[in-house]
C-alpha cells in the first residue's frame, strides 16, 4: 500500500519542521542556560503533542495504517534516540563541559544527527527501491547489533572515541579548557581550538554509530521516505530538553538497554521474514517467495515496541527503589 498524501501537506510539513528547529537552534545559541525541569517538561510535552498532531493529520488525510506506521516508527526512533543520551552524559562528563554550554552543543549534535539520518535514508530508500533482498542484510545487521547492545555499554562506545581523539589531540593544537562555547580562541597570540573541537567529533561519531542502527530499525516499520525523515525528525526535537530533564536518570534505566535491544531484535527478525516474503535471491527457495513466511502487522510491531520500552522503564524504576532500600542510610 502507497502512501497516498496531498503535495501540499508533505512540503507543509518539511517547513513547518524547519523552522521549529530553526527557532529551537536560534534559542539555545541565543539564551545559553541549564533548563528548569519545568522549563524541559513543557518543552517535551509541547513537542510530543506535535508528534501525536501529525499522526492524527495523517490519519485524516491518509489512512489509519500510515497513521500507525508513522507512530511506530516514532517510539522506535525515540527510543533509540534515548540510548543516544547514554552516551551524550558520558561525553559530556568526560570533556567536564560546563552545563551553561551544553545544550549548544547537543543542538549542533542534534543537527549532525539529521544530516547523517538524512543521507542514509536518501540511500536506504534507493537500496530497497532496487534490491529487495536489502532486508536479509538490514535484518541481519540489527540482529547483530541487538547482540552487541546487550553485550557492551555506553562506557564501551565512549572508550572507543577515547582512543581515537586521544590520536587527534597529538596532531592538533588543542587547550586544555574551554573559552565558553567558542571553537577556537587565542593563547598567548596563537590560535588554538579548544575541547568543543573533541566534544563535537564525538558527538558526531556517536550519531553516525547510532544512524547505522536506526535507518534499518525504521524501515523494518514502513518502507516511506517521508514517514522515515519526520518520524526521524520528532523523535529527535525535544532531545535536549530531555537530556537536562532526566540527567543523570537515563543512566540509572539499567534494563532500557535491554528493551532496545529487543525492540531491534524484533525489527531485524521482521525485515528478514519480509526478505523471506518478497524473495528473489535465486539461491533461496530458487528465487521465489516464501510462502509461509509471516508478515508482522503494523499495529503487533506497535504493541510490542510500546510493551518492551514499558517493561523495561518499570523494571529499571523497581530495581533502583529496591537498591535506594537496601542501601545503608
Amino acid at each position: 500500500m502507497h502512501l497516498a498524501l496531498p503535495l501540499w501537506f508533505e512540503i507543509g510539513t518539511y517547513a513547518v519542521l524547519a523552522l521549529i528547529l530553526a527557532f529551537d537552534l536560534v534559542l539555545a545559541f541565543k539564551r545559553p542556560h541549564v533548563p528548569s525541569t519545568r522549563e524541559s517538561a513543557l518543552w517535551i510535552g509541547f513537542y510530543v503533542l506535535l508528534a501525536l498532531a501529525f499522526a492524527g493529520l495523517m490519519l485524516v488525510l491518509g489512512d489509519a495504517e500510515h497513521a500507525g506506521q508513522f507512530v511506530a516508527g516514532w517510539l522506535t526512533e525515540y527510543s533509540l534516540s534515548i540510548d543516544n543520551l547514554f552516551v551524550f552524559l558520558l561525553i559530556m562528563a568526560r570533556f567536564a563541559v560546563p552545563r551553561k554550554y551544553q545544550q549548544e552543543l547537543l543542538m549542533i549534535g542534534i543537527i549532525l544527527a539529521l544530516v547523517f539520518r538524512g543521507v542514509f535514508i536518501v540511500l536506504g530508500s534507493a537500496l530497497i527501491e532496487n534490491f529487495s533482498w536489502v532486508f536479509y542484510i538490514f535484518g541481519a545487521f540489527l540482529v547483530f547489533t541487538a547482540i552487541q547492545q546487550v553485550r557492551t555499554g555506553p562506557h564501551d562506545e565512549v572508550e572507543r572515541e577515547g582512543r581515537m581523539l586521544s590520536w587527534m589531540r597529538t596532531r592538533v593544537a588543542i587547550t586544555d579548557t574551554f573559552d565558553g562555547a567558542k571553537l577556537r580562541t587565542t593563547i598567548d597570540g596563537r590560535r588554538m581550538f579548544t575541547p568543543v573541537l573533541m566534544v563535537l567529533v564525538a558527538l558526531g561519531t556517536t550519531d553516525l554509530v547510532f544512524a547505522l542502527d536506526s535507518i534499518p530499525a525504521i524501515f523494518g516499520i514502513t518502507q516511506s521516505p517521508f514517514i522515515v525523515f519526520t518520524a526521524n525528525v520528532f523523535a529527535l526535537m525535544g532531545l535536549r530538553q530531555l537530556y537536562f530533564l532526566l540527567g543523570d536518570l537515563v543512566d540509572k534505566l539499567e534494563y532500557l538497554r535491554f528493551g532496545i535491544a529487543f525492540i531491534l531484535l524484533f525489527i531485524g527478525v521482521k525485515l528478514v521474514l519480509h526478505a523471506m516474503h518478497e524473495n528473489e535471491l535465486p539461491f533461496i527457495n530458487g528465487g521465489h517467495p516464501i510462502e509461509w513466511a509471516p508478515e508482522i502487522s503494523t499495529w503487533a510491531s506497535l504493541a510490542v515496541i510500546v510493551v518492551s520500552m514499558a517493561v523495561a522503564v518499570v523494571a529499571s524504576l523497581i530495581r533502583m527503589r529496591v537498591t535506594r532500600v537496601k542501601s545503608p542510610r
